[in-house]
């Protein structure tokens, strides 16, 4: 796993580990190591006998091929740097890093120096400074997972000056060039949660949606297009709900209290509930305590906490968008335009799965998860 601290992280990794080479094969089955390539690069004229023997050494020995060597002849080094909202265990963004990391495992012969630094995505402020840390640096590439628009459009510009190539994770920001985008389409995501919270609650019920209090009174990019989906929805179906704007906090969870309990006092039927981002359980939990049932849910991202909460029967639907299949991608893309000037497919828009209390086990990465 990427270490990871609160405001930023350095970390070099140079997977140039000891591997095993062409002579090490050739003397294991007993060949010369012109036979060897000739059986790695398909060039025939070689014994049954020799390739066989050739092939078990290499399955012996789990041989990777260093398809990389031309690239490293011309550049000895890839600077890469990373930069997202602040990791956590279990969270969604851990899942981003988790995928950046299996795809630099994938390409372990190339010697990749990283650089990750995180920032408060609750905090604009956070953000600024980070960024413009990032934009004085000397990288080869960028991998940004976005929160506000303005300050993502102030480094892009940056780095479009530079010439240095950049990819999306979780996101895309209008106004910007990036090499490629790998995110949830979030406005479909929002209309999916209205669909879905409007058929398991009475024509005319309220529903009370929760977004997340920003310092320096900004909506992230995915929150607003959530949101924009969600009433689309409800206008385009003529719905009637009464929709009710709530705030909670992630920085001051003590708060939270206050948010929750002023609405129930002047709310008494609140049927409904949704949460734009992936921190549903904060609500699920307060229900909980506070023993008020009877109220759906429906929520964003399988982070660990929030399954639990599905398990428990907490949340009814939560909506999955592939986070760690997003960092995979977005590095291996990277890496593979550095390396080879692959053509690169700019839009990447990844499935959205639906989960429920009745389907979760089924998806065999969460059956660890206990509640």
């Amino acid at each position: 796993m990427l270490e990871h601290s609160c405001i930023k992280i350095n970390i070099n990794f140079s997977f140039m580990h000891k591997k095993i080479r062409i002579i090490d094969i050739a003397k294991m089955a007993g060949v010369s190591k012109g036979t060897v390539d000739r059986v790695m690069h398909n060039r025939g004229n070689v014994s049954d006998s020799a390739r066989i023997a050739i092939e078990k050494v290499l399955e012996k020995v789990n041989y990777k091929p260093n398809i990389h060597v031309s690239a490293i002849s011309l550049k000895s080094r890839y600077k890469i740097i990373v930069t997202t909202p602040e990791v956590s265990p279990g969270a969604y963004w851990e899942s981003i890093h988790n995928g950046i990391r299996h795809a630099l495992e994938e390409y372990e012969n190339v010697r990749v120096e990283l650089q990750v630094f995180t920032y408060n995505q609750y905090d604009v402020y956070s953000c600024r400074e980070t960024y413009e840390k990032i934009a004085a640096f000397e990288m080869d590439a960028l991998i940004i997972g976005p929160t506000f628009n303005e300050e993502t459009v102030n480094l892009c510009k940056k780095m479009d000056e530079r010439e240095i190539p950049y990819i999306f994770v979780d996101s895309a920001i209008e106004d910007t060039s990036p090499l490629a985008f790998f995110s949830a389409d979030h406005y479909v995501c929002g209309y999916m949660m209205a669909k879905l919270i409007t058929s398991i609650i009475p024509d005319h019920a309220n529903i009370a949606i929760f977004q997340a209090v920003r310092t320096g009174d900004r909506s992230a990019n995915s929150t607003i297009l959530r949101k924009k989906g969600f009433t689309d929805y409800l206008e385009k179906n003529r719905c009637t709900n009464l929709i009710l704007s709530i705030p909670f906090s992630v920085t001051a969870p003590e708060d939270n209290e206050m948010y929750l309990s002023r609405l129930f006092r002047s709310q008494r039927d609140i049927p409904a509930i949704v949460v734009l981002n992936s921190r549903g359980y904060f609500i699920a939990n307060y229900l909980a305590t506070n023993h008020i049932k009877g109220v759906k849910m429906v929520c964003m991202d399988l982070t660990t906490a929030n399954i639990k909460a599905l398990k428990k029967g907490q949340i009814d639907y939560l909506i999955g968008q592939e986070p760690e299949y997003q960092g995979f991608y977005a590095m291996k893309t990277l890496l593979e335009y550095l390396i080879f000037k692959k053509t690169v497919t700019k839009k990447n828009y990844v499935q959205l799965d639906i989960l429920t209390r009745e389907n979760i086990d089924f998806y065999k990465n969460f059956n660890n998860i206990m509640y």
